[in-house]
């Protein structure tokens, strides 16, 4: 059994089906931290941060998701910090146009749409985040015009511009990552991106070690 350091920060990535939780979690553990993936309610309550991952279709994932929502929804609520990761970072959006309407966690305000048609769909492969925000922690250290790796045909159109803390291009100029004080997310892969993405995974498990952003 591989033992577990208590001084490292206990990250939570949620078991709801969808999404590559081996890489993330590889990742997560490279940055410096103690990982677990799980399902359990209790375990996502006495982390210290909880990542949402995600590859597929909303209304699938949302669906899967709903038994653990309320959770996740709470636990921001309180200053924990979270990223979502791709998908995550839909379901995060208040609402999404996939396949229908459907209701995401509205933890971030806005709604889930398609890229344009007059661009090849999935967006897939290397692009470049400009910047908007460098001094968000999630993005420490990050050069602007950095390349990290997506693959998506659906981004989160903000309601208010000033949670995008990254944009990117592609057949229109999209939010790439968005941030408040304790609520994250990416719609690039960071576990796919190289030094990049293990800069902000690092980064994103210093939030999770100082709890600055946690609510008394």
């Amino acid at each position: 059994m591989k033992k577990v350091d208590r001084n490292l920060p206990k990250i939570t990535i949620v078991d709801y089906g969808m999404g590559n939780l081996l890489s993330i979690s590889k990742a997560l553990e490279i940055a410096g931290s103690s990982v677990k993936i799980t399902a359990h309610r209790q375990e996502i309550v006495s982390s210290d941060a909880i990542v949402l991952p995600g590859v597929g279709a909303f209304r699938d994932a949302i669906s899967r998701l709903r038994p653990l929502s309320k959770t996740i929804v709470e636990e921001a609520e309180t200053g924990k910090p979270i990223l979502g990761v791709c998908l995550g970072l839909q379901l995060m959006f208040t609402e999404s146009t996939e396949g229908g309407l459907h209701q995401g966690l509205n933890l971030c305000k806005g709604r889930v749409i398609k890229l344009p048609d007059s661009v090849k769909v999935p967006h897939m492969g290397w692009n470049n985040l400009s910047i908007l925000k460098p001094k968000h922690p999630l993005l420490k250290g990050i050069p602007n015009q950095s390349r990290v790796y997506f693959v998506h045909s659906f981004y989160g159109d903000a309601e208010k511009q000033d949670i995008v803390i990254a944009t990117s291009e592609y057949g229109r100029v999209f939010p790439a990552a968005v941030g408040t004080e304790n609520v994250m997310a990416t719609q690039f892969h960071p576990e796919k991106s190289g030094e990049t993405g293990l800069q902000i995974l690092k980064n994103f498990v210093t939030i999770s070690k100082t709890g600055k952003t946690r609510k008394e």
